[in-house]
């Protein structure tokens, strides 16, 4: 049975007692092929042109923000890293109030602040930062950015969370996730095509040029989104019968959490923090994807080649990471899927030996390292939302606190790839090995952490047992 965790008795009303469906596995099919129809593309559109936003960063440092700014190599970490300070502040509050409010409000609500504040919105703030002729002007800009995305990614995974379940929410996380893994050859490609036809076109640098084509487009597209938004109250009501309501809604009744309640229940469950843990070894690890401009030029292309030799990472990586999604849904297992996927710290230290006059094999390795980064964060997520699954509302600050804290090491992520040190940038990638193989020890022996120290949580009910006791 599909039993979602939202605010139902908003989000649906009761049906009458009386009425009484007879559901198989055929309807329970056919639900969430229409959840994912009306769900699931939406969601993906909306975080592509976002991950667009946040890391065209990288494409415009090596097209000329570096040397007009005056950066270096500290005052561009700062700028990656001032955007996690606001990310890591307003994340948790904003998953207290998704878990107390309808997903169909709050979701477009961060979109309208997006689509209709500054001009009018978050992804106009990214063409606002093309007007920046200063290094404190892009570090305030960035600082906001990081405050008004905070929202979204967390709540999206409470979402899904909602509405599949854990043998299902594997394949879903990593489709999502995957909108952030092409938004980067989307924008390779497109930072390729500006900085190479339209450098200096009406005086304008090519960087200035990115952010504000790609700002601009944006809050075009998502305004559209928010107009046909699949996330409605109305369009549900409308699209779901009522017996398809019923299946989904699952006739839960749960005790519910206050906000300070599910807070301290989340931050004082030790599987919080090995969860958080496990999530910060992969994402500092992941602070390669706003170099990746940098060390593909460092292989000896210039800054258009550059930037289209990002490409075929990302795409390499997108394949890669909903493969081993839908094998580890397949066969219902975490664990090794994740510890795999880690694994490609073996690739960093082939990086790391191989002379940079060996650009193919270096550009290889890269690939598989990127693609177990990648890969391994959807699925840590998705294991995250299966161990601790109840109450609803510990579930969502849960999310919040890995993602936040998790995000948090791309302060320190973002100072291991130093110009000084290439073009054979052997900290950065002995750093991201050390991550990865930590990473990969904590994911071999966090099962065995788990069964020696099980948390006593919520007793769910028999409808809430069908659900909770399927998938690993």
């Amino acid at each position: 049975m599909h039993i979602p965790s939202l605010n139902l008795s908003i989000l649906f009303p009761p049906s009458p007692p009386t009425v009484q469906h007879c559901t198989t596995n055929e309807d329970e099919k056919k639900l969430v092929r229409k959840i994912d129809f009306y769900l699931v593309p939406m969601l993906w559109v909306m975080y592509i042109l976002n991950y667009i936003d946040r890391t065209n960063i990288g494409n415009a440092r090596i097209a000329g923000m570096d040397d007009d700014l005056g950066l270096g190599d500290e005052g561009y970490a700062w700028i990656l890293s001032i955007f996690f300070f606001g990310y890591l502040l307003c994340e948790v509050p904003s998953n207290m109030i998704l878990s107390r409010s309808q997903p169909s409000i709050f979701l477009p609500g961060i979109m309208l602040l997006w689509g209709y504040d500054l001009i009018k919105g978050k992804s106009a703030l990214c063409a606002v930062m093309s007007v920046s002729n200063s290094y404190g002007a892009m570090l305030g800009f960035r600082f906001v950015l990081g405050c008004i995305e905070s929202g979204f990614f967390p709540g999206v995974l409470y979402l899904l969370s909602c509405w599949y379940k854990k043998a299902e929410l594997g394949k879903r996380f990593a489709l999502f996730y995957s909108a952030a893994i092409i938004s980067g050859a989307f924008g390779g490609i497109f930072a390729g095509a500006v900085t190479g036809h339209l450098e200096g076109v009406h005086g304008i640098r090519g960087w200035r040029l990115l952010f504000i084509i790609e700002g601009v487009a944006t809050v075009d597209v998502r305004g559209c989104m928010v107009g046909s938004s699949g996330l409605s109250h109305y369009d549900y009501r409308k699209r779901l019968t009522a017996s398809e309501q019923d299946l989904a809604v699952g006739g839960r009744r749960m005790p519910r959490l206050s906000h300070w309640g599910a807070f301290l229940a989340a931050v004082g469950d030790w599987r919080t923090w090995a969860f958080v843990l496990l999530f910060v070894m992969c994402v500092g690890a992941g602070t390669i994807s706003y170099f990746l401009p940098t060390l593909t030029k460092s292989l000896g292309y210039d800054t258009v080649k550059a930037q289209y030799m990002t490409v075929p990472i990302y795409i390499i990586a997108t394949v890669f990471s909903n493969l081993l999604a839908y094998s580890t849904d397949r066969l219902s297992e975490r664990r090794y899927h994740i510890a795999g996927a880690l694994c490609g710290f073996i690739s960093c230290v082939i990086a790391a030996a191989v002379p940079a006059s060996s650009p193919a094999v270096r550009y290889a390795m890269i690939c598989f390292t990127a693609s177990g980064i990648w890969s391994a964060l959807s699925l840590i997520l998705a294991w995250t939302s299966k161990v601790i699954a109840l109450p609803d509302e510990k579930r969502a600050e849960v999310l919040a606190i890995v993602n936040a804290c998790g995000n948090f090491s791309s302060v320190y992520g973002s100072r291991i790839w130093p110009a000084w040190n290439g073009p054979g940038f052997s900290v950065g990638f002995g750093v991201t090995a050390g991550f990865l193989g930590a990473g990969t020890i904590v994911a071999l022996v966090l099962p065995l952490a788990l069964r020696m120290w099980p948390v006593k949580g919520v007793k769910p009910s028999t409808l809430q047992h069908r659900q909770l006791s399927r998938g690993a």
